[in-house]
């Protein structure tokens, strides 16, 4: 997909963020714990939930997908114990099925196209737990038995990591202390339906849960919540514009460390328990205490600021008044658009693969450019959004992978948008 933007444009009027599909996801793969009815609502239409719930059909969950983003789920038997890599397809995410074909089956078989390093804590998290993990560069098997009590710490505070441990815990473990666990809201929503299913877990919210596990889960009901990276970064993208508007169907307390950082750099937001409020912003400066020279933006595990905002964070920083140090401690190649924002004119120097010094503001022109991933994307759509003149992204329908109907919700703001 390709698209046309044109730039300059203030964006007014009213937004809503769909579903997380992060939290989406997780939840689609915890249906299939119990072969009780699970309905899930508020399921975002994008090609990771897509995927995802198509794969949980393949692998025995029957399903009813009807309008509005309902979902429901009926799993009576889980009918495969491999994922072959048409059904992991380079996702990540597709390993959360290993939680349900483990628990109910006792024995899975994935086969993957990436480096095993990238699961390295997934694995290890496994064979902390017990679980017999036998793994080669291109596969992985694990058979798991049920366990009295285990106290595990995560290399990494993964989110995948983590809620596949919170699955198995769920059903296969009495009693399971989990260390470093990620604490996204999307995690937490995990962690509230494996609580309505019937498992009990303290500390949802922390970094350290402890799962009390039920051998049989029972079937439930979850809504999911708003996509907390969708709302920020379209309430960045309408105050650079000099638009107001109102984002609707928040969760406040998600946007906390966020509304801190985006004050340091200019942006004000209202907000309350369910609404975001962007009133007009006429100049971005970056705001400094005493004793610092410069600002900086740092991604953290959360509650810190969230790596999925670095693409939105660093385009703010272009049109903020001062310099500022976007360091992006938690991933590599999260920096890869820096190129494209300085052909766009934007004052930016990276230093190495996690740290780039933006100096402020400076005015954008458009560009041809490519979308690299979902997370640049979003970023670059914005640039474009508040550049002079055309600019052309290609490999767009990356945008749908994370965000439904990002594009027209733009469009319904005022944004001169066209889809080719």
């Amino acid at each position: 997909m390709r698209l046309r933007v044109q730039g300059g444009e203030p964006l007014t009027g009213m937004y809503r963020p769909t579903g997380s599909s992060n939290a989406a996801v997780a939840l689609i793969a915890a249906a299939l714990l119990t072969d009780e009815l699970v309905t899930l609502h508020n399921v975002p239409n994008t090609a990771s939930t897509r995927a995802m719930i198509e794969l949980a059909g393949r692998i025995g969950g029957a399903l009813d997908v009807q309008p509005g983003g309902t979902v429901q789920f009926s799993s009576p038997q889980i009918i495969r114990r491999t994922l072959d890599r048409a059904d992991v397809n380079g996702l990540v995410s597709s390993l959360l099925f290993i939680a349900p074909i483990l628990a109910r089956r006792q024995y899975v078989r994935a086969e993957i196209d990436f480096p095993l390093n990238r699961v390295r804590t997934h694995l290890e998290a496994l064979h902390d737990l017990g679980i017999e993990v036998i793994a080669t560069e291109g596969a992985i098997e694990c058979r798991a038995s049920a366990w009295g009590k285990r106290d595990v710490i995560l290399l990494q505070s993964s989110v995948t990591a983590t809620e596949i441990v919170m699955m198995l815990a769920a059903c296969l473990g009495q009693e399971t202390i989990v260390h470093n666990a990620a604490c996204e809201p999307h995690v937490q929503e995990l962690g509230a339906l494996l609580v309505s299913m019937g498992a009990r877990i303290d500390g949802i919210g922390s970094n350290v849960l402890k799962i009390f596990g039920s051998p049989t889960l029972a079937g439930a009901e979850a809504t999911i919540g708003p996509d907390h990276i969708e709302a920020a970064s379209v309430a960045a993208f309408i105050a650079l514009s000099g638009g107001r508007a109102q984002i609707d169907g928040v969760r406040g307390g998600d946007l906390r460390m966020i509304d801190k950082i985006y004050r340091r750099i200019g942006i004000a937001l209202d907000i309350d328990s369910t609404l975001i409020f962007v009133p007009r912003h006429d100049q971005l400066e970056v705001s400094t205490r005493d004793e610092d020279v410069d600002g900086a933006i740092e991604t953290a595990p959360w509650p810190g600021f969230p790596s999925d905002l670095i693409a939105t964070a660093t385009v703010v920083a272009t049109q903020t008044r001062g310099t500022l140090l976007i360091h992006e401690k938690l991933f590599n190649n999260r920096l890869i658009f820096i190129d494209k924002l300085n052909a766009m004119g934007a004052q930016i120097v990276l230093c190495d693969p996690h740290r780039a010094i933006v100096v402020g503001p400076t005015p954008l022109r458009s560009i041809y450019m490519d979308s690299p991933d979902v997370r640049a994307g979003l970023g670059m759509l914005g640039a474009a959004l508040i550049a002079q003149g055309e600019s052309v992204i290609d490999n767009a329908q990356v945008l749908g992978n994370s965000f439904e109907n990002v594009v027209q919700k733009f469009q319904a703001l005022g944004a001169q948008i066209t889809i080719e």
